[in-house]
């Protein structure tokens, strides 16, 4: 069996359906639904058994046959203020699990983010060493809880101490595509634009801030969720090796040009607006975000990444314009 956490979320519930699509429903899921409804996340999944978080423990410790430990489950929002909860549920209940699949010799493939970078000041490469892990600043709570359990790794594979037989980090960079609806506020810009395209209003966007930068123009590494879950499912196969890799396209692209495609998906007149960004955010926004591949690719990953105009107009014809939205 496979043990999919956070299976209910976004990134989670595409790779239940798309190991579903592999004939297997041998899966565990563990997640919380509560009210908002994630559960049509899962209203076409077909699993074998269903965990909450807190039962997970003692599920692994009883379940002898358990092929690999799937951990998606986070708080992903990147304005949350709590740092207890978040550091329960993003470190904390991560250390949990990496230390019973080391215990258990059960691999452990696990949700990091780009998040950890920052600024990218020291370039957005996926070292593991302790040093490189260390010298990263990240700009919020979810990004330091995430790099805080990123250096974990790294110290314990640098001292040669009781690891799971693999152990693989992906640092998501800015992924889109279905089931990401209950995300709220915390949704893709395409899905957050795409009722705006489709009734031919204007689309706001954010000017820019920063000299040499023109308005829209902000950059970051876009990539469709169908391809982050192509690469968790490659290191799920025995011969990808352990690390910490990035999941991105390796392809800055503008938002000016993300809304462009959303426009050109719904075969409708590009309508832009350039409005003032919140004073609030704008020392902490990211004026660029852009994957390394070079270690994934060197790891033996070597499907190509879905471009940004194919995946954008996959999302809106196949998804958001359709009367099921799900996956």
């Amino acid at each position: 069996m496979i043990i999919v956490t956070g299976a209910a979320g976004f990134i989670g519930s595409n790779i239940v359906a798309a190991l579903n699509d592999q004939g297997r429903t041998d899966i565990v899921i563990c997640d919380r639904l509560r009210s908002h409804g994630k559960w049509q996340n899962l209203r076409k999944a077909r699993f074998s058994e269903f965990v909450f978080p807190e039962e997970l423990d003692a599920f692994l410790q009883n379940r002898p046959n358990v092929e690999a430990v799937i951990h998606m489950g986070a708080i992903s929002s990147t304005t949350a203020t709590d740092g207890d909860e978040v550091i329960e549920k993003n470190f904390r209940f991560s250390l949990r699990l990496l230390d019973i699949c080391a215990d258990k010799a059960i691999p452990y493939l696990y949700a990091s983010s780009a998040a950890v970078y920052g600024e990218g000041d020291m370039t957005f490469r996926d070292e593991i060493s302790p040093d490189a892990i260390r010298a990263l600043r990240p700009l919020n709570l979810y990004g330091w809880s995430k790099w805080q359990f990123d250096c974990v790794v790294a110290d314990r594979v640098a001292r040669g101490e009781a690891m799971p037989p693999k152990c693989v980090g992906f640092r998501f960079f800015n992924v889109f595509g279905p089931n990401e609806y209950h995300k709220n506020d915390m949704q893709s810009v395409v899905a957050k634009i795409f009722p705006v395209v489709q009734r031919g209003e204007v689309v706001p966007l954010f000017k820019s801030h920063r000299a040499g930068i023109g308005d829209g123009d902000q950059r970051r590494d876009f990539v469709y969720v169908k391809d982050v879950v192509s690469v968790i499912l490659w290191a799920l196969r025995k011969e990808s090796p352990s690390g910490i890799f990035n999941v991105g396209t390796g392809q800055a692209r503008s938002f000016r040009e993300l809304a462009e495609a959303v426009f050109g998906a719904l075969k409708q007149p590009v309508k832009i607006d350039y409005i003032d960004m919140p004073v609030s955010i704008r020392d902490r926004y990211q004026y660029f975000t852009e994957a390394s591949l070079d270690h994934l690719r060197q790891a033996g990953y070597s499907a190509p990444f879905t471009s940004l105009d194919d995946a954008v107009t996959d999302y809106v014809r196949s998804y958001l314009d359709t009367a099921d939205r799900f996956r």
